[in-house]
């Protein structure tokens, strides 16, 4: 997979410089992640419906304490 170009910084990304978070990237079928405090450190690829299906599950969550 290539590095994409276009990374999306949660909304939820913490108080300061807003650098606590991950990123994500869409590729083609694939969803890139990395972490925004090191961008130049490896990312991790999945397929574009298991990340869907991992978000889908994270909403479920939001409730629960």
């Amino acid at each position: 997979m290539t590095t994409p170009d276009t990374w999306l910084k949660s909304s939820y990304s913490g108080g300061g410089d807003g650098n606590a978070c991950v990123e994500i990237a869409h590729r083609h079928t694939q969803i890139a992640v990395r972490d925004s405090k090191a961008p130049a450190w490896a990312t991790l690829s999945f397929p574009a419906a298991a990340f869907a299906a991992f978000l889908d599950s994270l909403k479920g969550l939001k409730g629960e304490s």
